[in-house]
């Protein structure tokens, strides 16, 4: 069955994060839509205000939002429109939005219990008193409706959903076939590949997710796709996707022949190889550059080229 095409907006709002500028798409079909929501700051709303403005609408003309992820630059503005009747995403960013205290405990204490066990010293107690504070630039709400694979945007049957985590657990992406074009979120940028970042498991006391596997996997899935142009949540609208897919999953390859190499016949925990890999940007990038660490080490692992031991509670790693 064919569909009328949408029409898509790019709207873009600044941030304060080293990413720079996020994009919002607004789609115009069955119903006015926004893919994702921007940052919760002053700054941002203006621009998106403006944005809206420029393409021939208002805030209040904006029926509901599709969230790609719940990281706080997606996620930040989705209570700032006043007629919006649905907001749709992945399953995991109901507990981002409603943020209850049950789960922020939980999610605190995971951090505090994983990196003690990846051998992390002391001196890095103060990165677990700024856990919370990304949530000053998030929005409050609820999920109208989860999405799930397969699925399709409410009021906009000729994008399906595609399941992407990686980057993140709760990333979605959305695929038009009648002309290759993807909303790719996060998980497939032009100019950067995107880290994917630890996470507590989805349910308490659930396996640690591996999200650098999980991003890996995901990323050849997308190889199966005909996509001719990402219009992804920062930076340039691209095509050649395919060419860039493959060149990622080779330098990261790259990478963690690097650890590897580094690891070598020694046994160190994941604190011992960031400070090897990042020892200039440990310290102001804490929490990245220990997700990508682990990262490595996780695919590593499931290519059965390193020995995982717990001694005394701490994790080791050592090459085979």
């Amino acid at each position: 069955m064919l569909y009328t095409t949408d029409t898509i907006h790019q709207l873009t709002v600044p941030t304060p994060f080293g990413v720079g500028d996020v994009h919002t798409y607004l789609l115009k079909g069955d119903s006015l839509t926004l893919v994702d929501a921007g940052i919760k700051t002053e700054e941002a709303w203006k621009a998106l205000e403006a944005g809206l403005k420029e393409v021939g609408y208002t805030p209040q003309d904006v029926e509901q939002i599709v969230l790609t992820h719940h990281h706080p630059d997606h996620i930040g503005l989705v209570d700032r429109f006043p007629n919006m009747i649905g907001l749709y995403g992945h399953e995991d960013n109901r507990k981002w939005l409603e943020r209850d205290e049950p789960f922020l405990n939980r999610f605190r204490a995971f951090f505090l219990e994983l990196y003690r066990q990846f051998g992390v010293g002391e001196e890095y107690q103060a990165f677990f008193k700024h856990l919370r504070d990304p949530l000053k630039y998030v929005g409050e709400g609820t999920l109208t409706k989860s999405l799930q694979e397969g699925d399709t945007i409410p009021g906009h049957k000729e994008w399906k959903v595609v399941a992407t985590p990686g980057h993140a657990e709760s990333h979605l992406s959305f695929f038009r076939a009648q002309d290759g074009t993807m909303l790719s979120g996060d998980h497939l940028l032009y100019h950067i590949s995107s880290n994917p970042l630890l996470e507590p498991p989805r349910h308490p006391g659930g396996v640690r997710p591996k999200p650098l596997v999980t991003y890996r996997e995901t990323m050849e899935k997308c190889l199966s796709y005909p996509i001719k142009k990402v219009m992804p949540g920062h930076g340039p609208v691209f095509d050649g996707v395919h060419d860039i897919i493959r060149t990622r999953l080779q330098k990261q390859e790259q990478r963690a022949q690097k650890v590897y190499d580094m690891l070598g016949a020694h046994s160190l925990t994941p604190f011992e190889v960031c400070q090897q890999l990042f020892p200039s940007h440990i310290k102001k990038e804490f929490g990245l550059t220990m997700s990508e660490t682990v990262g490595q080490l996780d695919y590593l692992e499931s290519v059965q080229r390193v020995q995982v031991e717990k001694k005394d509670g701490i994790y080791y790693y050592t090459a085979v």
